[in-house]
Order: C-alpha cells, then structure tokens, then sequence
C-alpha cells in the first residue's frame, strides 16, 4: 500500500515536470527586457525565446518572428533547443513507461518485469529533469551575468524571464518525481520482494477453455448413503415388531381377568 502511493506520488509530480518542461520549451519567455537607467520606456517589451523573438507594446500588438537561420544561432542556443526538446521526448515516455508499471494499474498485471518498468519510468524522469535544468541553469547565469556588466548599454540588458522559473520548477518536479518511481523498485533488487503483491485487483487470469460460469449440481443424498446404516436399521426394526408380536398375547389375558373381576362387583360395593 506504502509502495503503490509513493509510485503515484511519483507520478503526479513526473507529469506536471512534464507539463512545465514543454510550457518553458515552447514559449518566448526566457529573457525580457530591463527597463532600468535611461531606459524607462515601459511602451514596448522585448522577449526571447528559444524559436523566436516578440515584441509586445502598450496599445497591445503583440509581434513575433521566428529564427530564420538554425546554423547562424549562438552554440549555447543551438544547445539549449536540444536539451529542452530531448528532456520533453523523455518525460513523455517516462509517462508511459509509468503508466504500465504502476501497482493501480492492471496493464502487464502479474508479470515479473512490472516494478522493472516503474523503475525505467523514474528514471528517464530523473533523466528528462536534469536535462531541462541544465539549459535553465545556463541562460538564467547568462541573463544575470549580462545585467550586471558595466560596460553594457542598457537598452541591452534583460532580465529572468517567467519561462526560467517554470523551467527551473518543472526540472525539480521531474527530479522528485523519478526519485519516487525509482525507489518502489528497490525491494525488488534486494530481493525481498520476488513476487508483486497484485493491488487493488485480484488475480484475473482465466485458463483457455474454462467456462464463466460452472453449473450448480445438488448433493445426491442417496449416493452418499452408508449401506451398513441401512442394514442396521433393518435389523432394530425386525427385532422391534418381533417383541411387540410376542407380548401382545400376554398381555391379552391379563385384560381380560381385569375385566371379569371388575364385572363382579355390584354398584353397591357387595359381590
């Protein structure tokens, strides 16, 4: 029971790392323009993004445009894409891998491999979270490192943008979220545990050619009759109806005698 809440604790936390990754890959919100010293003009915000750069002004146009060139971007950009684009592929099968070897589910119930594949699931979540945070982790030093620098203009300089942040979240969630997947195998490599407990669900194996239903047959008491009972009961009633043959005709004068003695009486009470 312990177990099967940590897998799906472990889950929960893997699918919203999932859903944070692929929000922080997708949108332009890495870096936004600083409004700081002579660069107060609040009227327009610039953003970046890993596929394009938007533009969003007060009267509320809202312009992008996309990366023209893939060999002409920045290495660390052209790094940022793969790692963010690789961890989204491994979150998404560390979802299905998990799906499958959960102890609620019932897919691949009863085999021995179930908890080996919990603990493949936990572990391309581990593996898509430390993916995600690397890229983060750069850009995020990149954007602090260029607000800082003496020498930059600054219309130039930005700032953390909201992707960051979700990115960084996510990457931890995907993080922990593998951790728990990956420690409900651990009683199965010790080899404590040889046989996984089937939870909620019982065994539903049916063999081939067995019906659904089997039909009712009543216990047949005659069948299960002892013959030497039978016999012995023969035997009391035969001696019985013998011994009540053979008082009868004793019984019969001394009826009678009765009778004629009480005959002589008168209602007088003399003879």
């Amino acid at each position: 029971m312990a177990i099967a809440a940590l897998e799906l604790m472990g889950f929960f936390f893997g699918l919203f790392g999932m859903l944070g990754t692929l929000v922080a890959t997708l949108l332009p919100y890495w870096a936004t323009s600083a409004h700081v010293g002579p660069n107060i003009v609040t009227a327009v915000v610039s953003m970046k993004g890993l596929w394009m750069e938007c533009v969003y002004q007060s009267t509320g146009a809202f312009q992008c445009e996309t990366y023209n060139t893939l060999l002409g971007l920045t290495t660390d950009l052209q790094a940022a894409r793969a790692m963010m684009v690789i961890s989204s592929i491994f979150s998404v099968m560390a979802c299905a891998l998990s799906t499958v070897g959960m102890q609620c589910t019932i897919c691949m119930d009863g085999s021995s491999i179930k908890t080996k594949v919990a603990g493949a699931g936990g572990f391309l979540f581990l593996l898509a979270g430390l993916l995600s945070l690397i890229p983060v982790s750069w850009k995020t030093h990149e954007v602090v490192q260029t607000f800082y620098m003496q020498n930059m203009p600054a219309s130039l300089k930005f700032e953390i943008g909201d992707c960051l942040y979700v990115g960084l979240a996510s990457s931890l969630l995907s993080m922990l979220g593998g951790g728990l997947l990956s420690a409900s195998c651990c009683d199965d490599l010790d080899g404590s545990r040889r046989t996984r407990h089937q939870y909620p669900y019982p065994d539903r194996t049916i063999p081939r050619g067995l019906p659904l239903s089997m039909p009712y047959h009543p216990a047949n008491l005659h069948s299960t009759t002892n013959p030497n009972l039978t016999n012995k009961n023969q035997t009391l009633n035969s001696h019985t109806s013998t011994s009540t043959h053979s008082t009868m005709p004793a019984q019969g004068p001394r009826k009678s005698a009765r009778q004629n003695t009480a005959a002589g009486y008168d209602v007088t009470g003399y003879v």
